[in-house]
């Protein structure tokens, strides 16, 4: 069954049930879309799970990526479940549950790389992929149907920045014994063309950047996740002569929790506190920051902004922006880019530099996975819909039975039974929005957000006198974003005027409730709304009686 992530770049989430047993398959978070103001972040709908909870194992994540885990410290609040990832996954996602304090309701377990471990009712196999965080998994589930094989986020880097690559190997072993019955594959580069260029590409080009600009100041933002990024700014730098500096809660976290494990080699030697840079000349220095996507409040929007008390941007600086805009983020991060730019800042990005290489696989390297893995069924998963299309025209084009590939979207259920893979209905799998700390603000909430901020709200004072049916004064007509108030002097004066007969004309039949009272204040002013501006403001009416 399906939650998320499929039609969509995050909110990754999957269930697998086994002999009426549950495991879970990521848990991530999707960053909001334009048309829903207010949202901070998007989860999968945990109904399914809430209301299963007592069959659920556990949870296995393929890798640390917010996209895959940002969802845990929401469903631990309804499930107390372990935990399984590699060591650096399980150390990224007891962060986020940590600060929700829903540690006690979980057992983080790390894994390591080819471990098989029983989980519930199925053996899972914990294979190496190349990702752009390290220590990723594919999943290989041992079920009494054949081995279900779950790719995780992948590509064939062969010459990745710790040396780990994807274990193809062990899926070709798998592939001839017992044989991979079905697959689910990573479909996000599945429109490209070719093969992703490699990680260690970036590092070239970050040493070239560095050498280049010897005498300025250098800030460098990425994933704060992305550990094998960090690790090459942190090389290039040190090549350079320069000492490195991190800023940005989550970035200062996870660097700690890698150096920690051994995932990023940074001598104490080389690093200088962010508020000691100012001793440093320019070309003495590297920030790395948090801020890749334009997040309002990150390191690197408050650089822009000249709102950061940490990094003031100064004429001459260079930004490099090493990640790529996450689908729905374009225009944050032009928005940074050009308050960047008015500060003086040199702005390097992917777009003018190849300082950023996907960590998906494209059309070639999934080709590859689906000749190494003869998969008997094939479902494409993690990606916009156009995406899972490609993928899924690519595995009949590779030899999978056309009968047996399956286009899914969020909510699918499919049933592996028989040697046969096939639908089996829906579960629960919308939206849940997330604004603040307040979980599942509803579509009702966001319907009225997008109407406030397409046509604006007209509120409607009156003042009655119930025991005297009559209306006292005139009433009021506040707006915000309907109209501006000075230069609509005559349509709010009408609309007064029709605020104060409707009320004196529901007083005259009889009408005592301000609920009835106030039904007839929408209903009048509305009216005139719609025949002067054609326009549909939300309207709020409001009697006040005495």
């Amino acid at each position: 069954m399906f939650l998320g992530g499929l039609g969509e770049i995050g909110r990754n989430c999957a269930c697998l049930e086994v002999d009426g047993r549950i495991l879970v398959i990521d848990c991530g978070i999707m960053f909001p879309e334009p048309d829903m103001p207010g949202i901070d972040l998007v989860l999968p709908d945990f109904s399914y799970l809430i209301d299963n909870a007592e069959r659920v194992e556990g949870i296995v994540l393929t890798h640390g990526h917010e996209d895959h885990t940002g969802g845990l410290a929401f469903v631990l609040r309804h499930l107390s479940v372990p935990i399984y990832g590699s060591e650096l996954t399980v150390g990224l996602a007891s962060n986020r549950i940590r600060e929700a304090g829903l540690l006690e309701r979980t057992t983080l377990v790390p894994v390591a790389d080819g471990e098989r471990r029983r989980i519930g009712p199925c053996e899972v196999e914990f294979i190496p992929v190349t990702h752009s965080v390290p220590d990723a998994f594919a999943l290989a589930f041992h079920t009494p149907e054949g081995v279900v094989l779950h790719s995780g986020d992948f590509k064939l880097d062969l010459h990745p920045v710790d040396g780990r690559r994807t274990d193809l190997a062990r899926i070709g072993a798998l592939a001839e014994d017992p044989g991979i019955r079905l697959l689910l594959s990573d479909s996000t580069n599945a429109e490209e063309p070719g093969f992703t260029p490699s990680e260690s590409a970036v590092g070239e080009t970050l040493r070239q950047l560095f050498a280049a600009r010897a005498d300025r100041r250098i800030v460098v933002a990425c994933f704060a996740s992305h550990i094998h990024r960090v690790q090459q700014v942190a090389d290039a730098a040190r090549a350079a002569g320069r000492r490195v500096a991190f800023v940005g809660r989550s970035m200062v976290a996870n660097v700690e929790l890698a150096r920690g494990l051994g995932s990023l080699s940074v001598p104490d030697d080389a690093l200088v506190d962010i508020d000691e840079i100012g001793r440093l000349e320019p070309g003495e220095v590297c920030v790395v920051s948090t801020g890749s996507q334009g997040e309002p409040m990150s390191a690197l929007s408050l650089m822009a902004t000249g709102e950061n008390k940490r990094v003031q941007i100064e004429p001459g600086d260079v930004v490099v922006i090493s990640a790529h805009p996450i689908p729905g983020n374009e225009w944050s991060v032009g928005r940074v880019i050009d308050e960047l730019h008015r500060r003086g800042a040199e702005v390097v990005h992917s777009g003018t530099a190849a300082v950023h290489a996907s960590g998906h696989a494209r059309q070639g390297e999934l080709a590859t996975l689906l000749s190494v893995a003869r998969p008997r069924a094939f479902v494409p998963v993690h990606g916009e819909f156009r995406h899972l299309v490609h993928h899924a025209e690519l595995a009949v084009r590779m030899g999978v039975p056309a009968d047996q590939v399956l286009l899914c979207e969020d909510g699918d259920a499919l049933v592996l039974e028989a040697g046969e893979l096939r639908r089996d209905g829906t579960v629960p799998a919308g939206y849940l929005y997330v604004d603040g700390t307040v979980g599942d603000v509803g579509h009702g909430v966001l319907r009225d957000r997008r109407m406030l901020a397409d046509e604006g709200v007209v509120m409607v004072v009156a003042t009655v006198d119930l025991h005297a049916a009559t209306i006292v004064g005139k009433p009021r007509v506040i707006t915000r974003g309907w109209v501006h108030a000075p230069e609509a002097e005559d349509l709010l004066e009408e609309a007064v005027e029709r605020a104060a007969e409707a009320v004196s004309g529901a007083l005259a039949d009889g009408a005592r409730d301000p609920e009835v009272l106030g039904r007839a204040l929408r209903r009048s002013v509305g009216a005139l709304v719609g025949e002067r501006t054609r326009r549909r403001p939300m309207i709020i009416p409001l009697v006040l009686a005495v």
